[in-house]
């Protein structure tokens, strides 16, 4: 039986707004979110590796995921990041989020751990057992050490509650693969956001973006294009959006893209250690590719 769809469409992979003390900015974060809402995005993935979730201990974390179920009040999906290298924290930490309203959970693979494959099966299965809302897994090789392999991913898909994956390896292929395998027992985003209408293109059904959180419409309107088979418009606007997500990934995310809601008026742009504030050559770099996209810094 078909799986329902937590969301179609772009999904934005929100920062975590924090004020000079680093605190999170409470009415920082309510602006980004209509900014967002406002630009068309269809989903708000709170918490993930954007919104800088390592930093957090867990009652500042679901104080983050319950503000931004209120201020989305319904309008969209809201999917809590809940992802864990220990799987009985991983559990109690989706319980949580899912008590305070989220809709679904993004579940990163447990990283420096290094699970074997048969260990993946046993982490996702036990957390999918846990909840009774969506889990989409997220693979993100080049950050956790760890690769889902389609073969996992094909014994995985079985579980009723696991209904998507955000694939950021990079890898076109083995994305390829893993649809082949799958077929429509799970949804498929993108994590990557110069591969958007690629992925789409083989059959994603959409995208969970850094892009999203400076140019919400564009992105919502690349992944609609492309969701509508118009790969014409999708494209142009994947294109047009190279330099900027170049910039974005200049360094580690979220470290550009939280200079550049900075630089657009959002937040203060303040991170948490070990994460350290863009060089000056990289922030003219982002500066140059946000005015060349044509997005106002202030």
């Amino acid at each position: 039986m078909r799986k329902m769809s937590v969301f179609t469409g772009s999904c934005c992979a929100v920062i975590t707004p924090f004020d000079k003390s680093g605190n999170p900015d409470w009415e920082a974060l309510k602006n980004i979110i209509e900014y967002q809402l406002d630009g068309g995005t269809d989903a708000i993935c709170a918490c993930g590796t954007t919104g800088e979730a390592s930093t957090m201990d867990d009652k500042e974390h679901l104080s983050v995921i319950e503000y931004i179920v209120k201020q989305v009040d319904g309008r969209v999906p809201v999917i809590a990041g809940a992802g864990s290298n220990d799987t009985r924290h991983g559990i109690n930490l989706s319980r949580e989020a899912l008590n305070r309203g989220a809709d679904a959970l993004l579940h990163v693979t447990p990283y420096y751990n290094k699970s074997t494959q048969r260990g993946l099966i046993a982490h996702y299965t036990a957390i999918a057992d846990s909840v009774t809302k969506p889990v989409i897994l997220y693979n993100v090789p080049s950050r956790t050490g760890i690769n889902i392999a389609p073969e996992t991913l094909l014994q995985l898909v079985e579980h009723p509650n696991i209904s998507g994956i955000k694939e950021a390896s990079g890898n076109i292929a083995q994305v390829a693969k893993m649809i082949s395998l799958c077929g429509d027992k799970i949804d498929f985003y993108s994590g990557n956001d110069d591969m958007n209408v690629s992925m789409a293109s083989i059959g994603a059904k959409g995208a969970i973006s850094v892009l999203a959180n400076v140019a919400p419409k564009n992105a919502h309107m690349m992944m609609k294009y492309a969701l509508d088979g118009d790969y014409k418009n999708a494209a142009k606007l994947q294109l047009e959006s190279i330099e900027l997500i170049d910039a974005l990934f200049c360094e580690t995310n979220p470290v550009p893209v939280k200079k550049a809601m900075e630089l657009m008026g959002f937040c203060s742009g303040t991170l948490r250690l070990p994460l350290y504030e863009i060089s000056e050559k990289n922030e003219q770099i982002l500066r140059k590719a946000m005015e060349n996209y044509g997005l106002k810094i202030k």
